[in-house]
């Protein structure tokens, strides 16, 4: 079972709302969970209603059975500090190398750097041990960059090539790349049926399987129910719905069909919806049917019509569970 879950998306998907639900949903039975970003946004504090995240590993939330959720925003130069202190000893020296701004120029012009210190955090967070031999996390969740970067974002080990053949850095990179393509990990990509996400996804997929990257599942995200049946809609496409549909207003009490009544009114309007209602259910079937041949597993996550708050992620949560280890 993977210890490292990776999760992206095509901006505006909602991957950090999945991202912080997949943490809660790992989090049961005492289970400890890690929710780490890194993309230095703090939308995860705003979803959980916390305070910024600091560059420390804090908990942020309780899960079902007493598990519990830590969060860490990790900050480059922050873990290139780190770094230069656990490989250099450098200490005070590298402190003042932070107040000279060289740490932002380090991280701004090497920026394959960057990313091996981004995901070299998370990676020490999965093997990271306690006194007594045992993980501190059962489970390390990170909210990555969307899925147009997430391929270059995780393959750090080419993104270092042209910077350290040998060296520190070179071997941080190797270590890294040790666990993000083993069975530790796995990248799970958020998308909605609609035709751009869709299509970014199966990009996405290719792209993470040419690199040897292991690929989780596809999280579909903010479905709606399908309001009509198969029935309903064939009923539609037939002549005389106006018909039907002036039968049943008047069934209802709304009066006859004549015309400028309310019922005439409301023939209209009622119909247009439904037809694009109709349209829309054909349009998420179609694109359903994209995500399904690409062959790997789907979870599916309602739209939750007053937004996600503390309460609707929880809900997120439950959801992710009731469909199966993920």
């Amino acid at each position: 079972m993977s210890r490292l879950h990776v999760v992206s998306g095509k901006g505006g998907t909602g991957k950090t709302t999945v991202a912080a639900a997949l943490a809660l949903a790992l989090a049961t039975e005492g289970r400890r969970t890690l929710l780490v970003e890194v993309e230095g946004r703090q939308g995860i504090a705003q979803l959980f209603e916390t305070e910024a995240l600091p560059y420390e590993e804090r908990k942020i939330a309780v899960g079902p059975g007493g598990g519990e959720v830590h969060a860490l925003a990790i900050d480059a130069e922050r873990a290139l500090l780190d770094y230069l202190q656990m490989f250099y000893k450098l200490g005070s020296a590298g402190r003042a190398l932070k107040k000279l701004g060289a740490i932002d120029f380090a991280t701004t012009i090497a920026p394959g750097l960057r990313d091996v210190l981004l995901t070299g955090k998370a990676c020490e967070a999965v093997r990271r041990k306690d006194k007594q031999g045992r993980f501190v996390y059962d489970a390390v969740v990170m909210d990555a960059p969307p899925t147009g970067r997430i391929t270059r974002f995780l393959n750090v080990n080419d993104e270092v090539a042209g910077l350290a053949k040998i060296g520190p850095i070179h071997n941080q990179a190797q270590a890294v790349m040790r666990v993000l393509k083993s069975p530790e990990t796995a990248v799970h990509l958020v998308t909605l049926l609609e035709e751009m996400p869709v299509q970014e996804t199966a990009d996405g997929v290719a792209e993470l399987r040419a690199a040897g990257l292991p690929v989780g599942g596809i999280v579909i995200n903010m479905t709606r129910p399908a309001l009509l049946d198969n029935g309903d809609l064939d009923l539609l496409a037939a002549r005389g719905a106006r018909a039907g549909v002036a039968k049943a207003l008047s069934e209802a009490g709304l009066g006859g069909a004549r015309r400028g009544g309310l019922a005439d009114r409301l023939i209209d309007p009622l119909l247009e919806q439904a037809r694009e209602h109709a349209e829309r259910v054909e349009l998420e079937r179609a694109e359903h049917a994209e995500l399904t041949a690409i062959g790997l597993p789907t979870y599916e996550l309602e739209l939750l019509p007053e937004g996600v708050d503390l309460a609707g992620l929880y809900q997120l949560a439950r959801d992710l569970r009731k469909q199966g280890p993920i």
